[in-house]
């Protein structure tokens, strides 16, 4: 098994909002800057539960799952974005991408919120 942090972002924007915006990849730019422009993402098909998960293909055959939910939370949405480290992963290469997706997280709340 992988070892595994799972991020939380409170948005003060209703879930279906914060969905409908991290599902759709071409708004990766945007808010994730951490991800290399250069990679192959594609993101879980259209649902009902929240589900955006994102599928990096960091090399020809190699797939990285990222898991992202966006839940309601009253009028606004929790975001969970689970990130494994990779086996190759150094300690302080997965503490610096955990400081990147947090990075990404709070980009995302400013924008959604603005």
């Amino acid at each position: 098994m992988l070892a595994a942090r799972t991020l939380s972002m409170p948005i003060d924007c209703p879930a279906a909002t914060v969905y409908a915006f991290v599902s759709k990849r071409e708004n990766l730019a945007k808010w994730a800057a951490g991800l290399d422009p250069s990679l192959q993402v594609r993101v879980a098909p259209k649902n009902d539960l929240g589900v955006a998960d994102h599928y990096v293909t960091v090399a020809p055959g190699s797939e990285i799952h990222v898991p992202i939910r966006v839940l309601a939370n009253g009028s606004g949405s929790l975001v969970l974005f689970t990130l494994f480290r990779q086996p190759e992963m150094s300690d302080d290469k997965f503490a610096e991408d955990e400081r990147m997706v947090a990075a990404d997280l709070e980009r995302l709340k400013r924008l959604l919120e603005a």
